[in-house]
């Protein structure tokens, strides 16, 4: 099946989670991704660790599946001329550096538009390239403080946590994606790349649209919950006999079917519970009657009990429960490719499917370098000659290539 992005080139100058999450995923329908480091200074990613899979950190492994490693000096003057030569050729860019610093580097986007007004120039920080907070250094978590994203993520008692993954760095790098593929639809009909500013606080309050709509609408401040949700009951997870299920009852039709499943048709009938809104305002009485009958069955045996009536319901599950579901991998969630180090890797796979196309991990990370030659040699057909020399010069950092390859 044909790749979607095919022909596209993407530089991605892009370090830790956010833009490297962007450029996996254009990476996975075809598009061809420069992973581009320094000579010295590598991926921070690369050091995250542990678990390490033959000194290569699996954090790194996960995120730069089919991209080519490249490693170029970007402060040596012919580093510098080397990058400008290849976004004259690129469709895409990727940086998650703090504002101002690829200016300072001299590969802002003011001058790379110089070089290729067909750009698209995509640059993730934490609070945008504009504003009183630009220059605040930011890294996931503090995102998700400032954001307020913890104060409603923790235990029913108060106690507030990080969300168990780095949700603000992927939905900037989700939003990023949007974005790159919004402005190469413009340059369809314009001709013309464009900046795209993607924000770490802009992408994490708008995909809490929810949450900030109940505040703007009412001024209440909400507090952490738990699993549970503030406007549908019930809707959260209970204990069993042996471990926790996640219940969503929510709407009316769906209600009946719960107290039909649980054996309380009464409760369907009871002025207490009569519509979710009651339900709510009653949900200190009601939820500590369903948790009492959650726990007198497994959550197994309630699993296949809700799913007879209709009822969506779920098994708290582990990491390594959903690695080895035969849903996972009927999705090829998880396929597995070859490092030249680690050996065999696992990694997430790609999660869009289409009727006429694919998307697929090939390739495993790149090593340091480990496609320098190629992609110079490819892209602005510099000769073996040209290429020692640059190396000897310290230019570039090259390694031996892959046998497949």
């Amino acid at each position: 099946m044909p790749s979607l992005l095919e022909g596209l080139t993407v530089l991605d100058f892009s370090h830790a989670l956010a833009g490297p999450y962007s450029g996996l995923i254009l990476g996975a329908y075809g598009a061809r991704v420069l992973k581009i480091e320094g000579i010295h200074q590598l991926d921070m990613g690369r050091t995250w660790g542990p678990p390490f899979v033959n000194g290569e950190a699996a954090f790194f492994l996960g995120l730069h599946s089919n991209k080519l490693g490249v490693a170029i000096d970007i402060k040596h003057p012919e580093g510098q001329e080397l990058c400008f030569r290849l976004i004259e050729r690129a469709d895409v860019l990727i940086e998650n550096f703090r504002p101002g610093t690829m200016t300072r580097l001299g590969l802002g986007y003011a001058a790379a538009a110089a070089r290729n007004p067909r750009l698209i120039y995509t640059s993730i920080s934490g609070y945008g390239q504009s504003g009183p907070w630009r220059d605040e250094p930011a890294m996931d978590l503090i995102l998700q403080a400032t954001a307020g994203l913890i104060s409603i993520t923790g235990t029913e008692d108060g106690q507030t946590a990080r969300c168990g993954h780095s949700v603000a760095d992927l939905t900037a790098g989700m939003n990023a994606l949007i974005g790159i593929l919004m402005a190469l639809h413009a340059r369809h009909s314009t001709g013309r790349g464009q900046h795209v500013d993607i924000s770490m606080l802009d992408s994490l309050v708008s995909t809490m649209a929810s949450n900030y709509a109940q505040h703007l609408a009412t001024g209440a401040i909400p507090v952490p919950m738990g699993t549970a949700f503030a406007t549908i009951v019930p809707y959260r997870t209970f204990p069993t006999a042996d471990r926790d299920i996640a219940i969503a009852v929510a709407s009316e039709k769906l209600w009946e079917a719960f107290c039909q499943a649980i054996d309380r048709p009464d409760f369907a009938t009871d002025p207490r519970y009569e519509s979710n809104a009651i339900r709510v305002a009653h949900r200190d009485v009601l939820e500590p009657l369903i948790a009492g009958i959650f726990r007198q069955h497994p959550a197994a045996w309630w699993r296949e009990r809700l799913g007879r009536f209709g009822v969506p319901c779920g098994i708290v599950r582990n990491l390594h429960e959903v690695a080895v579901d035969p849903q996972a991998a009927h999705r090829e969630l998880f396929p597995t490719v070859e490092h030249p180090t680690a050996g065999p890797v696992r990694v997430t796979g790609a999660p869009i499917k289409f009727s006429d196309s694919s998307g697929a991990m090939t390739t495993a990370a790149p090593l340091p370098g480990e496609h320098t030659r190629q992609a110079l040699s490819d892209l602005l057909g510099l000769t073996p000659t040209e290429l020692d020399g640059l190396e000897n010069r310290g230019v570039i950092r090259g390694a031996p290539m892959r046998q497949s390859q």
